[in-house]
């Protein structure tokens, strides 16, 4: 066979991408975008549905976020571009298999697990993490089993202040008839109807000026209605080591979620409002039960110190309070898992990486081939916007690596050679023409029920109906 210049016209360069988040969809938009490149992607997800976070962690009640789907749909549009959902990377198919069908492979998996508190009580019942409850509310089908007792619930401790926090606290504190048009998952709503929670405590480790919540959320819990937000009154003034970084170096959201907070009532005002009390410079340290299920935490109160570039920084003290609480939340952050065959850093839950390259190891060489975006290469940081330049960058290497790369001539059959890998190991493997089919009945059982889609929580019910909505089998 002719050997030809890999990613010529003559020698399409053919890419594996596992995962079909926001980094994966802006991985193929920068792929597609290079000039004087002829690419073939192919992406994987072990879901039959697309878009990640973007359908599975973005709030139901945040429904111009997820809008964000329409780019990924005009990229999706390409000819160039395949998708196989219901298809798992280690358990349908392995590395070996990425090998003998692609040139390169691009990991866009995510962090799917979550980060724990290390704490003693952490097993007890009514302890959940953000992760589940989040998945739970949007239908996603990992966590359509879970069990979450709101009826018996009327103090909820939420252990984190990021922005995952304030959506497990506003989808708490909402009224369930304005969480009724969205797509939320039908089970969820009925629980939360039948909600008892009136006082969601919020625990951050540091002060509220380093709250990691962005100001709007914060702001959208308070004009809730019949809610109300909560700030002692210790925790209004900034102490003297954020007052310094403050003045100095800190983003204008941290003056911003400064300044809101000391404006915050430090007592309730309406004894009937619900309450999002705010407690800063506070890390759990303990929990405790009756029962075997959850009763109150033990907290420690931390104070602040500046770290050499000022920083501030949080460290314990000997004083310690207790809350009562019927359930807990750890919002403490996503973490990456492991799959087969691909390299993991243990220590940080990532893709070992150099710059999207991956590493066969953390600090070993570099895999020829292998690159990684979003949070399996950086950790979960940064709102879906971050993806986009994380992926051109991590593309804009795939594409220097390529110069003066030859590849053997293709077959006529080559595009055909892993459909027919997934037919022939019995995978009921899902494509574009199923999604957007699917896509379309989400929506219009949604508008039967008033609602913005309906979505099934069963995988085997998705695909059932997907191959319904076909016509049969493949």
């Amino acid at each position: 066979m002719a050997t030809l210049a890999l990613g010529s016209a003559e020698r399409p360069l053919r890419v594996a991408v596992i995962g079909s988040g926001p980094s994966a969809f802006y991985a193929v938009e920068a792929l597609f975008k290079t000039a004087n490149l002829a690419c073939r992607v192919d992406m994987f997800d072990r879901l039959p549905t697309p878009y990640g976070l973007v359908r599975g962690g973005v709030a139901p009640d945040h429904q111009k976020i997820k809008s964000v789907v329409k780019v990924y749909e005009k990229i999706a549009a390409d000819s160039r571009l395949r998708f196989f959902g219901n298809v798992m990377l280690g358990r349908d198919i392995q590395m070996e298999d990425l090998d003998a069908h692609y040139d390169h492979v691009v990991f866009a998996h995510g962090n799917e697990g979550e980060r724990g508190l290390g704490i003693p009580g952490e097993d007890l019942a009514g302890v959940h993490s953000a992760t589940e409850f989040v998945g739970w509310y949007n239908g996603h089908p990992d966590f359509a089993d879970r069990v979450f007792d709101l009826a018996n619930a009327e103090r909820v401790v939420v252990v984190g202040n990021g922005n995952v926090a304030m959506d497990v606290t506003r989808v708490l504190l909402r009224d369930p008839d304005e969480l009724a048009p969205t797509d939320i998952s039908e089970a969820a709503l009925e629980v939360l109807r039948a909600s008892k929670v009136r006082e969601v405590v919020l625990l951050g480790r540091r002060g509220a000026a380093q709250a990691a919540f962005s100001p709007k959320e914060i702001e959208e819990i308070a004009k809730l209605k019949g809610v109300e937000v909560i700030v002692a009154a210790a925790d209004q003034q900034p102490d003297p080591v954020s007052a310094a970084w403050l003045a100095d170096a800190a983003p204008r959201s941290a003056q911003r979620n400064a300044e809101f907070l000391a404006e915050c009532p430090s007592e309730p005002v309406d004894a009937t409002a619900r309450r999002a009390s705010c407690v800063f410079r506070a890390s759990p340290v303990e929990l405790h039960g009756e029962g075997g299920r959850v009763t109150r935490v033990r907290v420690q109160r931390n104070e602040l110190y500046a770290d050499a570039d000022g920083t501030p920084r949080p460290r314990g003290t000997d004083e310690h309070f207790e809350v009562e609480a019927q359930l807990v939340f750890k919002a403490v952050g996503y973490r990456g898992v492991p799959i087969p065959g691909v390299p993991f850093c243990e220590n940080r839950g990532v893709v070992p990486n150099q710059e999207g390259r991956v590493r066969e190891a953390p600090g070993g060489a570099v895999l020829p081939g292998r690159y990684v975006v979003g949070w399996a290469k950086r950790g979960p940081t940064g709102l879906i916007g971050n993806n986009s330049p994380d992926s051109k960058a991590t593309i804009a290497h795939l594409v220097e690596d390529l110069a003066g790369a030859t590849a053997a001539e293709l077959a006529a059959e080559d595009a055909e050679r892993m459909p027919a890998l997934l037919r022939e190991r019995g995978i009921d493997f899902v494509d574009l023409d199923d999604w957007n089919a699917y896509d379309g009945w989400e929506r219009s059982e949604g508008e039967r029920l008033g609602k913005v889609r309906r979505k099934l929580t069963d995988i085997a019910a998705i695909v059932a109906t997907m191959k319904e909505l076909r016509g049969g089998d493949r």
